[in-house]
């Protein structure tokens, strides 16, 4: 798989790429992931990517011909290397809709991604209507869509073939699908078995696994409101 960024701070990935889940899926090669500058494609010679919203208001708006130049870059280098099948582009704005587990499920189906990363207040209207997707991460405001883009690239690949310890662990997560129900993952518990005088519940201590799996079956997608 291969994800794509354009971001207007590219060093904001550098750290999350190199360690942890997504560090090892990257050294594996299971994921190659290019951070793109957006001052690349500025409008003017100071590396300007923004501009006054038209009918006044606060805050700058990042131009759609300089986004729409990353994106015709990215395209041209698909051709370039034979690839037949166009990228999904994918815009990080609060304006999107909900990211949630069945969305990271389907964007692991594609062979590539490019995700765009909004600053200041946002893109031209323009821009989000050319992306194939437009997506949130919350009902809150980020300084950027750097942030938003790590969650995206974290929850994607992690259900690749490979990425974990067992490929099972992606498939027993809180809100995967599971017979059915989808919600957070049913309770976990370790040593000590009795901690402050909570006990771990009988049935995880029983092993008889058929129980084992019917009680966390009726636990899963139980939380705390």
């Amino acid at each position: 798989m291969k994800i794509e960024v354009v971001s207007l701070f590219p060093k904001m990935f550098e750290g999350v790429l190199a360690e942890g889940v997504l560090g090892r899926a990257v050294r594996k090669k299971i994921v190659k992931v290019k951070i793109h500058d957006m001052r690349q494609w500025a409008w003017n010679n100071y590396g300007a990517v923004d501009d006054r919203p038209f009918g006044g208001g606060a805050g700058m708006i990042i131009r759609a011909d300089v986004v729409g130049k990353a994106i015709e870059k990215i395209l041209r280098s698909r051709n370039k290397f034979g690839m037949t099948k166009k990228p999904w582009v994918v815009a990080l704005s609060a304006k999107g809709k909900r990211f949630n587990q069945e969305t990271v499920e389907r964007l692991a189906g594609k062979k590539k991604l490019v995700l765009l990363c909004g600053r200041y207040e946002g893109f031209d209207q323009r821009t989000l209507e050319e992306a194939d997707e437009v997506l949130s991460v919350g009902d809150f405001v980020l300084s950027g869509g750097e942030i938003a883009a790590m969650a995206v690239i974290d929850a994607v690949v992690r259900l690749k073939k490979g990425v974990l310890g067992k490929d099972e662990s992606s498939h027993e997560e809180s809100f995967s699908e599971i017979e059915g129900k989808r919600g957070p993952e049913y309770a976990q518990y370790t040593r000590p078995q009795n901690y402050k005088g909570k006990k771990v519940p009988v049935v995880l201590i029983s092993g008889d696994h058929k129980k084992i799996k019917e009680w966390r079956k009726s636990k899963q997608g139980v939380g705390k409101k």
